[in-house]
């Protein structure tokens, strides 16, 4: 795929997950890309249990300018961080997964680094156990499927 591409995918991130599993193919192109992208400098640990979002959510941020580690479990994503700690600027993180969900990843987190940024990713509103993690020190919060201009602004709040 196109690197110039790929980072306009985001709006269209569930889709092309979906095409992308079955070996399919999507081009999408833009001509405001630049209004709305800041580049990043940052290292994210990206957690999420679902390949193709990570995937994506990899590529994107790779395509903003962030270096990116990514962890498709709560356990590997606690593992990852103790390990580069000292090397990794914020953590987006997904809210529901299997085994250990959002909420413990975040404790866990918090117990290694207590000024870890984390930034919660859900398909859900933010109510109930997000807002839980929201009063508890967490640096945002984006709503999945999140749009390119969405991610770019709170990355630049958080990091700012």
């Amino acid at each position: 795929m196109n690197p110039q591409r790929r980072e306009f995918l985001n709006p269209f991130s569930s889709a092309y997950g979906i095409i992308k599993g079955h070996n399919g193919y999507i081009d999408v192109e833009s001509k405001k890309a630049n209004d709305m992208m800041t580049k990043g400098e940052a290292t994210v640990l990206l957690v999420d249990d679902e390949k193709h979002i990570a995937e994506v959510g990899q590529e994107l941020l790779e395509a903003l300018g962030y270096k990116t580690r990514v962890a498709t479990n709560g356990q590997d994503a606690i593992k990852i961080f103790q390990e580069h700690k000292d090397n990794i600027d914020f953590v987006l993180l997904d809210m529901l997964m299997p085994k250990m969900g959002g909420k413990e990843v975040f404790l866990k987190l918090k117990e290694i680094d207590p000024d870890v940024k984390v930034l919660l990713s859900s398909g859900y509103s933010l109510d109930g156990e997000a807002q839980e993690l929201m009063d508890m020190g967490c640096a945002g919060f984006i709503q999945k499927p999140f749009r390119l201009k969405d991610l770019t602004r709170v990355l630049a709040q958080i990091l700012g």
